[in-house]
């Protein structure tokens, strides 16, 4: 018996008539007829009884139409969901993460409402924690603030740049009210600060610490190192702790720290933070590739806004 069979049973049994089962299935009635008969001598069951005006269920048909349903609806159910799946719309995919960018929780909301169906991870990491993950498929796509060097298997696509800015604590004579928080401050005043640095305690510095290091030099002072640490909020808290300053994404003035002010740095165009979406070559998933598609449409539509620095 194959698939078909039962649509035709089930139409036949729902319409209680051939002639307007084989219209509603768009065939001929005498070739449905044949069909049914040929689905009874199969089973050894009748599953109609035949009237004047059409046909009625036996017991045994009864029984048989409510599998014959389930079972269709177990196949439907099968069909759409390989469908979703080669589409995009249904599956997983674990997203990485540098820095909480007020673009990242964007896409992962809008992503979230369009795709329902997909089991969506997010997790927090270095950026070479996040490479080393995806190239061993732990993780499928990652967010990745800072300029990133070309690694075997990996993708990189820039969503954006934005400028960047210093945090001060709130005591520090560049932070009085006097200079007021619109004041932009050059890197040149910052030449006997303590700067604290993010990146691996024991490993080597980050490729955007390195762009600092060189505005600085450019500045003409060589930055004094205090701590290394592995995310901004920890930076962010020491800087609150009078333990230095740290030069840090626009964006992340939207974190409201207390202890913490922030200041605009000028002249200073070469420190760009870029933000990438970084994924595995050749990936295969429909799922990434709509993440990918969403990611990149978003950013295109986004605008940091510094004007709403705390």
């Amino acid at each position: 018996m194959e698939l078909r069979h039962l649509r035709y049973f089930i139409a036949v049994a729902e319409e209680g008539h051939i002639t307007r089962a084989a219209e509603r299935l768009g065939m001929q009635q005498p070739p449905l007829s044949r069909q049914i008969k040929a689905i009874e001598r199969e089973m050894d069951v009748q599953l109609f009884r035949r009237k004047a005006r059409g046909v009625e269920l036996t017991d045994a048909g009864r029984a048989f139409l409510d599998d014959a349903r389930a079972m269709l609806g177990h196949l439907d159910h099968a069909f759409d969901t390989a469908r979703r799946t080669a589409r995009g719309e249904q599956g997983r995919i674990s997203v990485g993460y540098t820095l909480f960018h007020p673009l990242v929780p964007r896409v992962i909301r809008e992503f979230r409402q369009t795709f329902p169906l997909v089991s969506l991870t997010l997790e927090e990491s270095s950026p070479y924690d996040l490479i080393e993950r995806m190239q061993n498929d732990k993780i499928d796509i990652a967010f990745i603030s800072g300029p990133v060097v070309d690694q075997e298997g990996v993708a990189i696509d820039p969503l954006l740049e934005e400028p960047m800015v210093v945090a001060l604590p709130s005591g520090h004579p560049l932070a009085r009210s006097e200079n007021r928080r619109d004041t932009a401050l050059s890197l040149k005043s910052l030449a006997g600060e303590t700067f604290i640095v993010f990146g691996r305690p024991h490993g080597p510095p980050t490729i955007a610490a390195n762009a600092v290091f060189a505005a600085c030099l450019a500045a003409g002072f060589s930055p004094r190192v205090g701590q290394i640490v592995p995310n901004n909020l920890s930076r962010l808290n020491l800087v609150a702790a009078n333990l230095g300053i740290a030069i840090i994404a626009a964006s992340l003035q939207q974190m409201n720290i207390d202890g913490v002010v922030y200041r605009r740095l000028k002249r200073a165009k070469q420190l760009k933070l870029p933000l990438n979406l970084a994924s595995r070559r050749g990936d295969s998933s429909a799922v990434v590739a709509q993440f990918m598609k969403l990611a990149k449409r978003t950013a295109r539509n986004f605008r940091v806004d510094l004007g709403k620095a705390p």
